[in-house]
């Protein structure tokens, strides 16, 4: 029996999805403003048995502050098909939402399935690096999504 069921990613991902940022669901939101890429750096199993995600948003917004992102490398953000002008993983900031959900989105490429690729062991460190640090600093917002 064929499921349709997108494959789960991998940490280390990334994918396409309607990121909600932590000041649109503080304004009453439940539906991110834009899709965007997304890196994924944790996977959970629900309380109900469901596989559940943990994704930081890409942004070419520079961090304001410092330590509130880690720049993707321009050789990796073009593997991944993604802008030439810099971006970066924010890491101040989770969505958490069980897999696959209706805010994921097929890359732009046209590319099968829901994922662009894979960043680099290396830079998947450092990220989790600037997440221990920020959290430590100043805590860490998770917004729990729903269905």
């Amino acid at each position: 029996m064929r499921s349709d069921k997108p494959t789960l990613p991998v940490i280390g991902d990334v994918i396409r999805y309607a990121y909600l940022w932590s000041h649109e669901h503080a304004a009453g939101r439940e539906e991110g403003s834009k899709d965007r890429p997304a890196a994924v750096v944790a996977l959970l199993r629900g309380e109900n048995g469901r596989d559940e995600v943990v994704v930081f948003p890409i942004t070419s917004t520079a961090p304001v502050e410092e330590g509130a992102g880690v720049e993707i490398p321009a050789a990796t953000r073009a593997r991944l098909g993604l802008q030439s002008e810099p971006c970066w993983v924010v890491v101040t900031e989770a969505n958490v939402f069980a897999w696959p959900g209706p805010d994921l989105r097929r890359p732009e490429a046209g590319e099968n399935g829901f994922v662009y690729g894979s960043l680099p062991h290396a830079l998947m460190a450092t990220i989790r690096q600037a997440f221990a640090a920020w959290r430590a600093r100043k805590g860490a917002r998770t917004i729990r999504r729903t269905e």
